[in-house]
């Protein structure tokens, strides 16, 4: 192929968790060319270095050796020479994440930003890259799981494969190894789902049953008369370890990690919590697909991946991703109104439970991210909100808000289809989109709904006042209750939430104000004992429940290596305990309900 940029990828010593890659420039740049590394991928706000992993890199032309010049932490520049130029070099690869790359005699799997050097001046051009499988008899078994397009390589095998640049290179991870595999398809697009790790009776015909009705109904959702998807293909990439939990957005692919007995096992019919969590974070992934790949905010369209990229709209993207994941469960009839409403209680109880959301709002929060939420430590609590939950409940409120004042005309899927079709569908045509600014938002849902939010965007999304989700709910039948005791009822605390530290119990968090607070105790301090008993990493609520609240304790700790004694008064544990309940009368308001959760009514 003409006017391309070629790479070669191959895992080159698995013990050693090294890819060898090789990149051919045919008409490098005369002035010397010069290669980069991404510093971050999208959907991970991040500054990851992945060029720290590059352990030999080395330059050759047809005239011998090509000296390189490091400019910066991820820049290098190859002397003037005549094509082609190639550069050859080692990646270490050992990052068991959805974020980099991890090689090893079980399986490899790569993101382009860790692997692929950009060559600066041809990241239009077409991108071909040939996946090598590693070297002996025993490997002959593995195949290659991507949504790249093949060039010359077959279905999940090695060979070659193409982008039409390199931002779409860059946008398609690769595993591979002996997963398993099996595909589904929704709306007549095929739908890959593959499994690495030893899971034992894996139920995959649930598994991909269930994961059809969730994307379905997200198709749906975007384009509910065509029912067309956004790609003639997708993959769902999972890592099954004995204990993970995450994921990562592609435009046509998703790459997970959860616990294997999150994944459903065959004879088992009820919905277990993982079971239900794993499904949760597909739809999540899933619904990335329109909401951030496609509709972006402004400053990521083009994302710039040597630097932070900031917006204060991941409220939005990441945010309504959060309300729509679960909602998804329930619209397709994987979970019912009773177990919705348990795990948005859980989403309002641990926002409520920080006082960092009084001080950080969900738009600072967003453009935060970089330094912030990414960067927690043992004060986050105390200092910030996720965007992620804060901004679930903030697409809740909308979502109600807008129902409520239309009298059910409009809704907030009217608002995510109107952002779909003027900003996200054409997105990646011959067309091309742009992003969405951060007034061009607030604009839209004035425009689609017929409302004026700006009193509404002033106090939840730029200003720190919590939701008044009881008053929202109330008009759809759900009663919102809190089970917390109140004065010397309650449970009795230091308000703080600890970790085990070998057999010790160590504060990992001390809330602001609370009883902890008060007396002196630090984060990371090592509880020794309450009143002269000993306190272990699995005691502290049995010693404390033979107190009552208000009565004052000694406790000693070590802080460094140095034993400290304070006294706490103690106080309620004041964990928020909020739980949702749907009411079948009026039927009314049931109706209300059935509507906006996509449930059938008698």
């Amino acid at each position: 192929m003409k006017n391309a940029v070629y790479y070669t990828i191959a895992p080159k010593d698995l013990a050693a968790h090294l890819f060898e890659v090789t990149l051919i420039v045919d008409k490098p740049d005369p002035d010397g060319q010069v290669f980069s590394l991404p510093a971050w991928i999208p959907g991970s706000y991040m500054i990851r270095e992945f060029a720290r992993n590059i352990v030999r890199i080395h330059a050759s032309s047809g005239d011998g050796d090509v000296a390189l010049e490091k400019r910066d932490k991820h820049t290098w520049q190859a002397a003037p020479c005549k094509g082609p130029l190639v550069l050859a070099y080692e990646v270490y690869a050992w990052d068991l994440s959805v974020r980099a790359a991890h090689l090893d005699q079980t399986h490899g799997f790569f993101n382009g930003p860790s692997v692929f050097l950009s060559v600066r001046g041809q990241e239009s051009l077409s991108h071909v890259v040939d996946i090598r499988p590693p070297e002996g008899e025993v490997f002959k078994a593995w195949r290659v799981a991507t949504a790249l397009p093949g060039l010359k390589a077959k279905r999940y095998g090695f060979g070659t494969y193409m982008a039409a640049s390199y931002d779409e290179l860059i946008d398609h991870p690769v595993e591979m190894g002996t997963f398993e595999l099996a595909t589904f398809k929704a709306h007549g697009v095929a739908h890959d789902v593959v499994i690495t790790g030893r899971v034992p009776n894996l139920d995959m015909a649930r598994l991909t049953a269930d994961l059809k009705k969730i994307c379905e109904a997200q198709i749906a959702l975007f384009e509910p008369k065509s029912r067309r998807a956004p790609m003639d293909r997708y993959v769902f990439m999972t890592l099954a370890l004995g204990d993970g939990y995450g994921g990562l957005e592609h435009r046509t692919s998703t790459a997970l990690v959860c616990s294997r007995n999150d994944l459903p096992v065959k004879g088992q019919k009820e919905m277990s919590e993982g079971y239900r969590t794993y499904l949760g974070l597909c739809s999540h992934e899933y619904f990335h697909t329109w909401n951030v790949k496609r509709i972006k905010p402004a400053a990521f369209a083009p994302y710039d991946l040597s630097t932070e990229g900031y917006t204060s709209l991941l409220w939005l993207f990441e945010g309504f991703t959060s309300y729509y994941d679960d909602l998804m469960l329930v619209r397709s009839g994987l979970i019912d109104e009773t177990a919705y409403f348990k795990l948005l209680a859980k989403t309002i109880n641990g926002v409520l439970r920080g006082s960092g959301r009084t001080k950080q709002s969900v738009a600072e929060s967003s453009f935060d991210a970089w330094t912030k939420y990414y960067r927690q430590d043992e004060n986050s609590p105390n200092a910030i909100v996720s965007y992620y939950a804060k901004g679930s409940l903030v697409g809740l409120a909308l979502d109600l808000t807008i129902r409520t004042e239309t009298k059910g005309r409009k809704s907030l899927d009217d608002v995510m289809r109107a952002l779909w079709q003027r900003y996200g569908r054409d997105f990646y045509s011959a067309i091309g989109g742009e992003g969405v600014s951060e007034a061009g938002v607030e604009r839209l849902f004035d425009e689609v709904t017929g409302l004026k939010l700006k009193r509404f965007f002033d106090r939840y999304v730029r200003g720190t006042d919590d939701l008044p989700l009881t008053k929202l709910l109330a008009p759809f039948g759900v009663e919102v209750s809190d089970k917390r005791k109140d004065g010397k009822e309650a449970k009795a605390s230091l308000n703080v939430r600890t970790t085990r530290d070998g057999n010790d119990c160590k504060l990992a968090n001390v809330y602001e104000g609370g009883a902890a607070h008060r007396a002196g105790l630090s984060a990371g301090d090592i509880l020794v004992a309450v009143d002269g008993l000993r306190v272990t990493a699995t005691n502290l609520d049995s010693l404390l429940a033979r107190y009552r609240v208000e009565d004052a304790v000694t406790v000693h700790a070590f802080r460094r290596d140095e034993l400290m004694v304070f006294t706490a008064t103690l106080a309620s544990d004041d964990a928020p305990q909020m739980t949702l309940a749907g009411q079948s009368k009026p039927v009314a308001l049931a109706r209300l309900r059935a509507n906006w959760l996509g449930m059938k009514t008698a």
